[in-house]
């Protein structure tokens, strides 16, 4: 499946939290609320999920293997890099 556009929605300068990301796929289906964490020097991204009643968290949406998962992260890390050096370029 070929991913065709990632926007970030909002950006975060404070906390774990660096972003909340929508993915289209082949222009015809898009996926919200991915989430970009950064966690000391690692970043990774953060499938859809939903809060269970017994207070875990299911995701909703993810990727079945483990290569697709990999093209997904570094698009939308890619995407990420790309937008925040725009936004912070335009905020000078």
């Amino acid at each position: 499946m070929k991913i065709t556009n990632v926007k970030v929605r909002k950006f975060f300068e404070e906390g774990p939290l660096k972003a909340v990301v929508s993915v289209t796929f082949e222009d015809c289906l898009a996926v919200h609320d991915i989430k970009v964490v950064e966690a000391g020097a690692k970043r990774f991204v953060v499938m859809p999920a939903v809060k269970s009643a017994d207070g875990t968290y299911r995701d909703t949406v993810h990727p079945i293997n483990s290569e697709f998962r990999a093209e997904l992260t570094n698009t939308i890390l890619e995407a990420y890099d790309v937008q925040y050096a725009a936004l912070e370029g335009s905020a000078q």
